[in-house]
Order: structure tokens, then C-alpha cells, then sequence
């Protein structure tokens, strides 16, 4: 599915993620029920795709292989159609110790993982699709550092391609894209290609017009593209990401709110992503074609 063939638009809903929002809202999905349960309510309000993390019962970011398999063991048990995207971008935190002792890292917040660990989870609940954040970047404040070196980028695509299982590019920053076009034309990863631009998370891309277009503008015409935006503009990259050809993303992961003093639902933000694009004609993809367009093989 070209960006210069926009026959229609699917929706990704990103359900919990791993900030720390839980304490915020009591409608993000904790528990691998709830989490399956919100996956079940945004595909029935629209969402092709469910992108998928788990957290700690006292919700806290994990990376439990039972406990991805259990929320896909939930999904597919209620014959619920919805493409499923499970994250691998966990296991590569690493905080410093600190401005004048960055080393040993601290252990609070510091998890770092082989590349056999991190795809774990990916080879055994067999999604259809899972994400490779293509670089490392300071994410947020203080001495946190998201570290995804080449080496390790290359072994974990060389995985997830061996699982046979479809690759979600990362882009949060201009030199991400540029290195994943790199693991593109060396044939680490394989074609279809599709890539989430990640825009307004600090520090990288900023969600302004000017940038997003650079990223947009450099994206190969036959790869796949989805890009959104964070809190307060999570609703204006719905019109923008269609408008310039691509897909969109919504989620409990990158906002919390419906309206000004109103907290969403993951099915809350999928119906009114689906309501901004039928008010400006676009056909909305589901699972199926979804499929069709990125070569997915649906799971028995």
C-alpha cells in the first residue's frame, strides 16, 4: 500500500504503552484481561491494528513473555479481528548514574536485553506484527537513555524476520528513518516495508508541521506510513497523517484525554479518530484489507 495510493486509511490503537499513566487514569488497561479487553473494545470501534504492551500489576512497564501470550491468547480466543502488534522496544532502558558517575548504570529503571531476550515474546505469541525502534535517544529528562545500538538493531530484525513475523519501523527522529532505509536496502528488513513516525515525544522529532513534513517527505514511495502525535495533538495528526497519505495512530499509550477534563477510552479515541476521517471522505481499512495490503498471514 504505496503513500502515493491512498485509497484509505487504517487506524492503529495504541492501547497502554509503558509510561507511567496508569495512576492517571484509571480506564489505561493493566492486567493482560484488561489489556485484551481494551484490544477487543478499539477493534470494535474501528481500530485495524491493536499495537500492544503489558505492564506489572501495579502498573509498572514489563516485558513477562506469559503475559504478552496471555493478552494474545485472550484476543484471538473471542474471535475478535484485529491485526496484533506487539512492541519490542522494551529492554532497551538504560539510565546513568549520574551527570559526574554516569557508570555503573543505576538499577532503578536501567533493563537492558540481548536481542534473543527482547524478541522473545515476539516468537512466542506469534503476532502479525512488531515494532523495531531504529535508534537510540535521549527519551524525556534525566539520565534515561532509549538504547537501540545498529548491531543490536540488526540482530533483532535478522529474528523477527526468521519468526516470520512483519516489521513496525520506529522513526522517532530524521537519523532514525536514514538508518532504517540503510536496514531496507540491505535486506535486513524485507519489503513490505511499514513505518510509525513518532512524532512530539522529547527529545526527538518535535510535532510541528515543518518537521513532520521532512520525515513524511522522506519516506520511499511503495513503504506504508502511520505517524502520530502525543497528548493535545494526538486528534490533529489523525487529519494530518491521512491528509499527506498516510495511516493513524491513536491510543491510551500517547494520550489520555477525549476532552478538556474528559478521560478517553481506547474505544473513545478510535471512534472519534473514525469519525474525523469519514467527515473528510476517507475509506476506513479494516483487518482484512489491512492484511492484503502488508502481506500478513493471519494466524490459524
Amino acid at each position: 500500500m504505496s503513500s502515493e495510493q491512498h485509497d484509505g486509511v487504517f487506524i492503529t490503537c495504541a492501547v497502554t504503552g509503558s509510561g507511567y499513566t496508569a495512576h492517571k487514569s484509571d480506564k489505561v488497561p493493566v492486567t493482560p484481561e484488561q489489556i485484551a479487553d481494551s484490544c477487543i473494545e478499539a477493534a470494535k470501534a474501528g481500530a485495524a491494528i491493536v499495537h500492544i504492551h503489558v505492564r506489572e500489576d501495579d502498573g509498572m512497564p514489563s516485558r513477562k513473555v506469559e503475559k504478552y501470550e496471555e493478552v494474545v491468547e485472550r484476543i484471538r480466543a473471542s474471535d475478535t479481528d484485529v491485526v496484533i502488534n506487539l512492541t519490542a522496544g522494551m529492554g532497551g532502558d538504560l539510565v546513568l548514574g549520574s551527570v559526574e558517575q554516569p557508570l555503573p548504570p543505576s538499577t532503578d529503571g536501567t533493563d537492558m536485553g540481548g536481542a534473543t531476550d527482547r524478541v522473545e515474546h515476539v516468537r512466542r505469541a506469534k503476532p502479525e506484527i512488531c515494532t523495531l525502534d531504529c535508534g537510540t535517544m535521549n527519551f524525556g529528562h534525566g539520565d534515561y537513555v532509549m538504547t537501540n545500538t545498529p548491531a543490536m538493531l540488526e540482530a533483532m530484525a535478522a529474528q523477527m524476520v526468521e519468526t516470520g513475523v512483519r516489521i513496525e519501523i520506529e522513526a522517532f527522529d530524521t537519523g532514525h528513518l536514514a538508518h532504517a532505509k540503510d536496514l531496507v536496502a540491505r535486506g535486513i528488513i524485507p519489503n513490505p516495508v511499514m513505518v510509525q513516525l513518532c512524532m512530539g515525544i522529547p527529545w526527538g522529532a518535535p510535532d510541528d508541521v515543518n518537521t513532520f513534513m521532512a520525515m513524511r517527505n522522506n519516506i520511499p514511495d511503495d513503504w506504508t506510513f502511520s505517524a502520530f502525535s502525543i497528548s493535545r495533538n494526538q486528534m490533529k495528526y489523525v487529519s494530518l497523517a491521512a491528509m499527506t497519505g498516510g495511516n493513524v495512530r491513536v491510543g491510551l499509550e500517547d494520550n489520555l484525554w477525549l476532552d478538556k477534563g474528559v478521560l478517553a477510552s481506547n474505544g473513545d479515541l478510535v471512534e472519534r479518530a473514525a469519525t474525523i476521517l469519514s467527515a473528510q471522505g476517507y475509506n476506513i481499512l479494516g483487518p482484512a484489507e489491512v492484511r492484503e495490503n502488508l502481506q500478513l498471514a493471519k494466524p490459524s
